[in-house]
């Protein structure tokens, strides 16, 4: 069996290529024991009370690979951070905490959106600190779906004003954070999404070699996966549709 792992698909309603896609993507699981997907599935999400036409797909198709026999698990994203169980139990899911260590045979992994990692992103990380406050949240659920809708949309379209005015490398990950949290966890293998830069890192630490895995974004045309199958290693694919 195998087990799969996807993030930052960004799913809105006015990108049906990229929708498309995932659909696609589920059609053929046909070995998987388990799919992770690791935040930032959806582009915003304001609350599991609203819903529309692709949200209702998106559910009944998760639901069906469900029922079906895979596992399937949901991480929060700095997207979809006000995600709750009540949408992941329309799916037949399970909601993951930030800094999940699965095994997978003899092999383990600690599980991440990633955002975390950015810490050279301050002004990030004190919204992040804000976002991810329950307190802050249940506020912002009281509002009307209606003010949730505008808050959404202005928080993204000031984030990708921001994003323009910062240099690369303040947006990647910390290396002295990627270590941290993976000697916390006690692991030598990291997977994660949020930085939309794709690759498999490895390297010395301790005299023990590591590595982390980095999910790509989706696009109109092509989404990324990790493939790890119980008897062997995981790999990094990009694939179109």
């Amino acid at each position: 069996m195998t087990h799969y792992f996807i993030s930052d698909l960004h799913l809105q309603a006015d990108r049906p290529a990229m929708s498309e896609g995932f659909f696609d993507l589920l059609a053929r699981l046909e070995d998987a024991q388990s799919l992770y997907i690791l935040g930032d599935f959806f582009e915003v999400w304001v609350g599991d009370d609203y819903t529309d036409p692709l949200v209702e797909r998106i559910q009944s198709s998760l639901k069906v690979l469900a029922d079906g026999g895979v596992e399937i698990f949901f991480m929060h994203g700095n997207r979809d951070f006000l995600m709750g169980n009540e949408f992941a139990h329309a799916c037949g899911a399970t909601m993951l905490d930030e800094g999940t260590v699965i095994n997978v045979g003899n092999q383990s992994a600690l599980l991440m959106h990633g955002d975390s990692l950015c810490t050279r992103d301050v002004a990030y990380m004190n919204m992040r600190q804000l976002f991810r406050h329950p307190q802050w949240q249940e506020q912002l659920l009281s509002k009307s779906l209606e003010e949730r809708l505008a808050m959404g949309k202005q928080i993204r379209s000031e984030s990708k004003s921001g994003q323009q005015m910062k240099a690369d490398d303040i947006m990647d990950v910390t290396p002295e954070e990627v270590d941290k949290v993976m000697d916390e966890a006690n692991v030598d293998r990291l997977i994660h999404g949020h930085t939309h830069r794709p690759d498999v890192h490895h390297w010395q630490h301790a005299d023990t070699e590591r590595e982390r895995i980095v999910l790509g974004d989706w696009g109109d045309d092509h989404g990324w996966l990790i493939r790890w199958p119980d008897d062997g290693l995981p790999s990094l694919e990009r694939f179109g549709f």
